[in-house]
């Protein structure tokens, strides 16, 4: 795969041999010679005549909503956020022993949109209880300190 990536041409070329030697093998006429020949000039013009959308790194931020109400679910708070911008994923958080939803999740967006959402959703009443809205801190590494 890193091979066709590195040299996209080669793919084409293989493909305009092994069907002229193909249709060479199975007819006896100079058709073999003209689907190789447009296999391999479109093989080559399409890639280059097309490039694929740059994967551009977009810079994201993770919010932490607290105070949510236990009976909202992922779906209700993408909406409640998308009215500020795209949002990439919705986790909130459930006890491990009961399933039960603890009250609190993380939003990634952009983070063009993030401060927008924060701002406004900060302190604000939803579903009769006061978001709290901030940048989530880095998940903390456990140390594992064992003394032999």
């Amino acid at each position: 795969m890193k091979l066709l990536q590195r040299y996209p041409l080669i793919c084409p070329v293989l493909l305009a041999l092994l069907g002229g030697i193909l249709i060479a093998f199975f007819t006896a006429s100079s058709y073999a010679l003209w689907f190789g020949l447009g296999v391999l000039v479109g093989g080559i013009a399409v890639p280059l005549l097309t490039k694929a959308p740059a994967d551009r790194e977009t810079a994201t931020v993770t919010l932490y909503v607290g105070n949510l109400p236990y009976r909202a679910n992922e779906a209700v708070v993408r909406n409640l956020f998308e009215q500020f911008g795209q949002v990439l994923s919705v986790r909130l958080m459930k006890d491990r022993n009961t399933g039960k939803r603890r009250g609190f999740g993380f939003v990634e967006m952009p983070e063009s949109e993030a401060g927008k959402a924060k701002e406004a959703l900060n302190d604000s009443e939803f579903q009769q209880r006061t978001l709290k809205v901030r940048e989530a801190n880095e998940r903390k590494e456990e140390e594992n300190d064992s003394s032999d």
